[in-house]
């Protein structure tokens, strides 16, 4: 693959990893992960069990919706922290699911930008520049890092970001109409 004449921004490798379908089912991933955290289901029965709302004399005498609406309100925030953080530990998880999306991430920059996998080495740090010029040389037709690195730093990406905000500020626009 021959190197492109622009820099792969962050929002090039999201654009890409939303438009191929990877963030829904890294997506779905994280929410089966999150189903089956058994840590994650029973602190919560305990917070339901432990519930002011469950244990205030009179709770009986509530519809079921009163019921659901009180806990909701008593337990929604500490709740959604729990699966947060359960959640940032999937992710920065380095031999599951965090690896993983390193991996799918550092590919699809590899196939933007023309650079061949792995540009980290196995213990995280970048490969040397010597290492990725002998790669550079050993394809046709490539050329060096640096002279691309200098072609790169020359480039305007307003059109490239425009593109990914123009569909969040689209999304919030669509979120601010739903509420």
């Amino acid at each position: 693959m021959e190197s492109s004449s622009s820099v792969v921004t962050p929002e090039d490798v999201l654009e890409s990893l939303m438009n191929d379908g990877t963030i829904d089912t890294l997506r779905l991933k994280i929410i089966n992960q999150l189903k089956a955290n058994e840590d994650l289901k029973s602190t919560t029965i305990k917070m339901v069990e432990q519930s002011k709302v469950l244990n205030t004399p009179g709770a009986e005498k509530q519809t079921k919706r009163e019921l659901f609406d009180a806990l909701r309100q008593e337990l929604e925030t500490p709740v959604l922290e729990k699966a947060s953080k359960s959640v940032w530990e999937l992710i920065l998880d380095g031999n599951g699911l965090g690896k993983e999306i390193n991996e799918t991430v550092e590919k699809v920059f590899c196939k933007l930008s023309g650079r061949e996998p792995p540009l980290f080495a196995p213990n995280g740090e970048l490969q040397s520049d010597k290492g990725k010029e002998k790669k550079a040389e050993k394809g046709k037709g490539k050329v060096k890092e640096k002279d691309i690195q200098n072609e790169n730093d020359n480039v305007d990406h307003t059109t490239k970001k425009r593109k990914l905000n123009e569909k969040t500020k689209a999304k919030d626009s669509a979120e601010d109409v739903a509420n």
